[in-house]
């Protein structure tokens, strides 16, 4: 355990010791190498020497010790430190250990992820055990605790009891509370989310918020309150006022949200010289758009905008490990430090041409040398969804007053449902679909009709959602029976059924919520989806994210939450659920 907590035992300090004394080889050196030496914001010549996940010695003596030592000789690259993601939802179809390995091979080493699901889905035991487990492999892996569900949540008190938050919160692993979505009760007087928030500040760990479109009044009285960062800047504008007010600014560009040349060009122009505050996030972005990269994508992005070269790269490493106060381990090239290094062809490309991870190549000329073993997700409780009930014509009834619209990936509305329900099908001529959401139990549900999904949809069925319930949408009522029964087949995920045939599928092995193939699998999966969705008249940027936020109560206007159909603003529900 102390090797957990502590990384190193006193046995291998002594080890590491040795090696500088020369009785004891370290187990690479990279000789010749231009690094980036991230304190100075310079680049400087020196032999780096590893012992095993660590780095030892920066400077201008080579060991005298060298038996069995790999010598790799730098020259010719520029070497970086390892990439840090921020603020990552390793969920998105994808799951914590693939996204890990495939952000890895394109220099991302670290990851500080959302606990959400976790917390949700998981005795408190096996949760803090899977994250301990998870951090063996080469990329090194943290985590925020959330104060709430994000939606109005069966059995929250339950959930989020003293003891589950106290173990989350206390643990080495876990270096932030948050993202506080919840933050308008907090204002409005719930001193249950203030206390964890005063415990997150009494440990010494920063607290991220989650503000969009917030005034200065509302972040001064979040910062009051110990809110110490954010990553919602919309504009430049928006950036700045967070920095002006001591937040710690992550600029996003993500699926649903690509905004990072806009804001760095408004900064730039809004006289920002100093970018030592602000880091950088893809914000749990959807398979597809990983494509591009992960942050090494970002920086490329920061620099074509003009922000200075080694001001890129520290916003993707030294500022995240200042931060978070992980700077004695990860974020930069000193004695002390994880061997999270990138090998560059140039200073102007972050897209590295080899990665060590904790010491081990993941990427070797542009080769993946590291595969991660599979995970052994089932000793974790970890199994393919199972539904062991079956859904009824009782269950597709429709005869509520008010349904809900889509205006972009996100964004719910109400509206007057005009359509008549009680048929088989939905004509195709208009856009409003029969929506319901079943209990993952099969003990409730809730039926309404949805405008703006698309107009061409027959049957869909998703157990990806915030919450792991069942999402049905569709033209016809028999193809979405049909979609249910296949999703059941194949134990959660995403089906796109048409005329009793599945056109699309995503498995999603992994509690019906995440897969657990590869990245790129996923991606295939994913982008196939897309395309038949958006041909059957979805017309917004990510439907992921649509399945994702149907319950997600922070966001506007209308959510389908468990409770039943609630109204974000006035906090109540409008139409409850219905029994089973």
């Amino acid at each position: 355990m102390a090797e957990r907590i502590y990384r190193w035992t006193k046995k291998l300090l002594r080890q590491q010791l040795a090696v500088i004394r020369g009785e004891l080889a370290p187990t690479v050196v990279l000789k010749n190498a231009t690094y980036l030496n991230s304190v100075r914001k310079k680049w400087l010549k020196a032999h780096i020497w590893i012992f095993q996940d660590r780095i030892v010695y920066v400077g201008d003596q080579m060991p005298t010790q060298v038996k069995g030592t790999s010598i790799v000789d730098c020259s010719d690259q520029y070497i970086v430190p390892g990439y840090i993601e921020p603020h990552a939802h390793p969920f998105q179809l994808y799951n914590p250990h693939s996204f890990a390995k495939y952000a890895s091979t394109r220099g991302t080493t670290t990851l500080i992820n959302d606990n959400l699901m976790f917390f949700l889905h998981l005795e408190k035991k096996k949760a803090l055990t899977l994250i301990e487990e998870l951090d063996e492999l080469p990329t090194s892996m943290y985590w925020w605790c959330r104060y709430d569900a994000q939606t109005e949540l069966d059995g929250e008190e339950e959930c989020f009891s003293n003891s589950r938050m106290k173990a989350w919160l206390e643990h080495h692993l876990v270096v932030q509370g948050g993202e506080l979505t919840s933050w308008p009760k907090v204002l409005s007087g719930d001193d249950s989310i203030l206390h964890w928030m005063q415990e997150t500040r009494r440990l010494r760990k920063p607290i991220e918020g989650h503000f969009p479109g917030a005034s200065e009044r509302t972040l001064t009285q979040m910062a009051l309150l110990g809110v110490t960062s954010d990553h919602e800047a919309m504009t430049g504008e928006d950036a700045v006022m967070r920095l002006n007010l001591g937040y710690t600014t992550s600029l996003r560009h993500s699926s649903i949200r690509p905004d990072l040349p806009k804001l760095l060009t408004e900064m730039l122009e809004l006289g920002v010289d100093d970018f030592s505050n602000c880091l950088y996030t893809t914000d749990g972005s959807t398979p597809t758009f990983y494509e591009q990269g992960v942050i090494d994508h970002l920086i490329n992005i920061a620099i074509e905008s003009g922000v200075p070269v080694v001001e890129a790269y520290n916003m993707a490493t030294y500022n995240v490990a200042k931060y978070y106060n992980l700077d004695y381990k990860i974020g930069m090239i000193a004695p002390g430090r994880i061997a999270h290094l990138n090998f560059l062809s140039a200073k102007e490309n972050p897209v590295p041409v080899s990665v060590m991870a904790k010491g081990q190549w993941v990427l070797r000329d542009n080769e993946v040398v590291e595969e991660y073993e599979s995970f052994p997700w089932a000793q974790y409780d970890m199994h393919p969804l199972e539904l062991d009930w079956d859904i009824t014509e009782e269950d597709l009834h429709f005869s509520m007053p008010m349904g809900i619209e889509l205006v972009n990936s996100v964004i719910l509305k109400p509206f007057q449902i005009s359509v008549e329900g009680t048929g088989e099908h939905l004509s195709m001529d208009h856009c409003e679909s029969f929506f319901v959401l079943l209990d993952r139990k099969g003990k409730w549900r809730i039926n309404t009709i949805i405008k703006g999904f698309g107009n061409k949809i027959s049957g869909f069925a998703s157990s990806f959602s915030n919450t792991g319930d069942i999402v049905l949408i569709g033209k016809d009522k028999k193809d979405m029976m049909f979609a249910f029964e296949q999703l059941k087949q194949q134990g959660g995920g995403i089906v796109l059924v048409e005329d009793g045939e599945v056109i699309s599928s995503i498995p999603l092995g992994l509690m019906g919520i995440m897969s657990n193939q590869s990245m790129e699998l996923v991606i295939e999966s994913e982008k196939h989806l897309v395309k038949e969705l958006k041909e059957r008249g979805y017309s917004y940027e990510d439907p992921i994210y649509s399945l994702l936020f149907f319950s997600s109560t922070h966001l506007p206007y209308i959510r389908v939450t468990q409770h039943g159909i609630y109204d974000v603003y006035n906090k109540k529900v409008l139409f409850p659920s219905i029994m089973r």
